[in-house]
């Protein structure tokens, strides 16, 4: 089969041909129909969680969401049969098992579930991590109806599903863009305001139309100092989040604001949730780029880069509709 991989860590990944993966006793083989990109993809191949504690193999496999069809299940397999349409997280140990191949190997008790009905698995495979991520931020914030907040890196993947799924709990979303195609998307998705942080200073226009500070702030993208300058921006006993892992404790405690550094917690009922809403129609899922195995090396060069724009899907097999 072909699968985007490394030999080591920090090599530059190359589509391989490497062999179709045989199923064990708790795990299902998928035949992978799309896989989504995400930043921590090409971080894992940079060694991010080589801390002597997970297991890793080589060559080892991208990718962590994905989805596609059950092909066969192992031995003790309960939740799934063949033939299933699944999508989620695919990541388990060993490390190198992904989603950047045309089939892979999931353990069932990971953070995979039955596909959403009526959507194509290239829009399903940009859900898993982007979505969940987008979902667990807005329950912590725990902002109410008519509550304002900020998004900050709002045109990217986890930026997208917050709009939406904030506007939908009657939050009233200011989402920061850098261009007018950008603002006619937000606000389609949503947002009540859109800020063009091009056009002047973002800090400078947030205090211009809100003296008093907003009520929240999702901050996607910023480095350490400029996150620190946007927690100004903020009423006292405000939440901040960013996932950048650029927050300092002091920095929020010194305002009187909560928060911080934030990490997903991915899980199959945490992605029955966002089933549920993709199936009422609650969600669009702003798939910008389809790209094929060949074109992914290059694609995780400029997402390296911070140049990739909007979510990018690998298309791998059959899709579902």
């Amino acid at each position: 089969m072909k699968a985007v991989a490394v030999s080591k860590f920090k090599d530059i990944p190359v589509v391989m041909d490497l062999p179709k993966p045989a199923v064990r006793p708790g795990t299902v083989l998928v035949k992978v129909a799309a896989a989504g990109m995400n930043p921590f993809d090409w971080k894992m191949i940079d060694g991010i969680m080589d801390d002597g504690k997970t297991k890793h193999q080589f060559p080892l496999i991208m990718g962590v969401d994905g989805a596609g069809t059950i092909e066969e299940v192992g031995e003790g397999v309960t939740r799934f049969k063949v033939g299933d349409k699944i999508y989620g997280q695919f990541i388990h140990s060993p490390i190198g098992e992904g989603s950047y191949a045309e089939y892979a190997i999931v353990p069932e008790k990971s953070g995979i579930t039955k596909a959403p009905s009526g959507i194509s698995a290239v829009e399903a495979a940009a859900v898993p991590t982007s979505g969940m991520t987008a979902q667990q931020l807005l329950d912590k914030l725990d902002l109410q109806e008519g509550n304002t907040l900020l998004i900050v890196g709002a045109t990217g993947g986890v930026g997208s599903f917050a709009v939406q799924l904030a506007a939908a709990q009657g939050i009233h979303v200011i989402a920061t863009v850098s261009d007018e195609a950008g603002a006619e998307r937000m606000k389609k998705l949503g947002a009540a305001e859109t800020i063009n942080y091009k056009t002047a200073s973002l800090t400078g226009q947030v205090k211009e139309k809100y003296p008093e500070g907003v009520d929240g702030l999702l901050d996607l993208i910023s480095n350490s100092e400029n996150f620190e300058a946007h927690l100004d921006l903020l009423k006292p006993g405000s939440g901040a989040l960013t996932t950048a892992f650029v927050a300092k404790e002091e920095a929020l405690k010194s305002r009187n604001l909560h928060g911080g550094n934030f990490e997903t917690q991915g899980s199959a009922a945490s992605l029955d949730t966002l089933t549920l809403i993709i199936d009422r129609g609650g969600l669009t899922i702003p798939v910008e780029n389809k790209i094929r195995l060949e074109d992914a090396p290059a694609a995780i060069a400029l997402s390296r880069q911070a140049k990739a724009k909007g979510k990018t899907v690998i298309v791998i097999g059959a899709d579902f509709v």
